[in-house]
């Protein structure tokens, strides 16, 4: 596709913004090690829940930390790569600021999440063992 047949413009319709978007979350899993991660823990989380058989309550605590976790990868992710942008790579400490603020953010969701899982998964967990 030469460079002028790249979009420029608005997304014409909800089908191409949808595209798009879905663009993003395979590329963010392909170059982020983290989002591996993260999405690895949330799988363990989502199979170990439903073996236990969680409540609708339950699920939706779970859900709403592993969604916060993803959102903030995603956030960061977007906050590291237009720093690049601007400071093409050079050292500059507003920059530096700017993602570990990001990164801040990623570890209290992080934080966020571990406690969630203890207070519903624990309970559980020890009643087996």
């Amino acid at each position: 596709m030469a460079l002028k047949d790249k979009q420029t413009t608005k997304n014409h319709n909800l089908a191409q913004s949808m595209q798009h978007a879905v663009a993003g979350l395979v590329t963010v899993v392909q170059m982020e090690r983290n989002m591996r991660w993260h999405l690895l823990a949330s799988l363990l989380v989502i199979g170990v829940g439903w073996w236990l058989q969680l409540t609708r309550s339950d699920w939706l605590w779970l859900l709403l930390a592993i969604f916060m976790v993803l959102q903030s990868e995603l956030a960061n992710t977007v906050v590291e790569n237009v720093v690049d942008l601007l400071t093409t790579h050079h050292y500059v400490s507003a920059a530096k600021y700017a993602k570990d603020i990001a990164a801040a953010a990623v570890l209290m969701a992080a934080g966020f999440a571990i406690i969630v899982g203890l207070l519903i998964l624990g309970p559980h967990l020890l009643k087996l063992f």
